[in-house]
């Protein structure tokens, strides 16, 4: 008699417990989830959709992650540590290179000797996120002031002036939230696209 007692007090327990269990799954693994889905897909449907850029009628990339750019008649983005390849979604990180560790040093050389290489003319200083790594590894912004300094290069080998390169930079500097929030960022990809438009390859 005991032991049946006792039996019956923990299926009197279980069974509540069960239908809680079963009530909260549904209300947050499957009712919240597609709710917050339906609202972000009906009030902001583009970055739902995860911010894709098309160029004629085929997509390119996403507006939120970077693509490595290599090509002197391309602005480059920053640096990325993502491995195997650079700007991998998959494997997003820093190279969490401490700043004593001679490997960070390394990269940052290799990278202002390849834009000297790419325009021997440019002794203007170079802006640091053209030479770092940010800690995502998909980052597609750069500064104005990294776009800046390769418009002459750029300009040179499009036979585009100057100016008219500028004006794409500006075209594609996106402003600080509310005027306040954040900084001025230039989208690599959005300016290459913009550059490919202006003079194709």
């Amino acid at each position: 008699m005991q032991l049946s007692s006792f039996g019956a007090r923990c299926a009197g327990l279980l069974r509540p417990a069960l239908a809680v269990f079963a009530i909260l799954s549904a209300l947050t693994g499957l009712a919240y989830p597609l709710a917050v889905t339906g609202i972000a897909q009906w009030a902001f449907p583009r970055q739902a959709a995860g911010s894709l850029i098309e160029r004629d009628g085929r997509v390119v990339g996403s507006a939120l992650i970077g693509q490595n750019f290599t090509s002197p008649r391309y602005f480059w983005g920053r640096l990325s540590a993502t491995a195997p390849a650079p700007y991998n979604a998959a494997a997003s990180g820093g190279s969490n290179l401490g700043p004593r560790n001679p490997a960070l040093a390394d990269a940052a050389r290799a990278r202002v000797a390849a834009l000297h290489a790419a325009d021997p003319g440019n002794r203007a200083d170079i802006p640091v996120d053209l030479v770092s790594a940010s800690g995502s590894g998909l980052d597609p912004h750069i500064s104005p002031a990294a776009a800046r300094y390769q418009v002459p290069r750029v300009a040179r080998l499009r036979g585009l002036p100057a100016a008219e390169v500028e004006q794409l930079v500006r075209a594609n500097t996106s402003r600080p939230v509310l005027g306040v929030l954040g900084e001025p960022v230039v989208n690599v990809l959005a300016l290459n696209l913009a550059l490919d438009r202006a003079a194709p390859r």
